[in-house]
């Protein structure tokens, strides 16, 4: 089993910039394909960015050039810097993982972005 717990949402105004940050009870090195989704106001959980384990990043066209996930492998912990937050970006964001064949989500962080 592994836990994923999000954190570092909040409320900030259109144009700022907040870390979320998504801990594992586990070895990050053993979870594969990890990512951040989002669920917005009316619309279905979408997919934001992930990182594979070599590194490489892929981003959702929506928020290239704004947004750098990373993992920090020392701290188990994964990580998605959203600068110039704009506010279709409010939603609940999650960070999700595969582990031995099965995913597992955190519970999720509110991101609000204020006009």
């Amino acid at each position: 089993q592994v836990q994923l717990v999000e954190s570092g949402g909040g409320l900030v105004q259109a144009g700022g910039s907040l870390r979320l940050s998504c801990a594992a009870s586990k070895s990050i090195g053993a979870i594969r394909g990890m990512g951040w989704y989002r669920q917005t106001p009316g619309h279905q959980r979408e997919w934001v960015a992930s990182v594979v384990s070599g590194g490489a990043t892929n981003y959702a066209d929506f928020v290239k050039d704004r947004f750098h996930i990373y993992r920090d492998n020392a701290k188990d912990t994964l990580f998605l810097q959203m600068n110039n937050l704009e506010p279709d970006d409010t939603g609940v964001y999650f960070c999700k993982g595969t582990f031995r064949s099965r995913e597992y989500w955190g519970q999720g962080t509110q991101v609000t972005v204020a006009s």
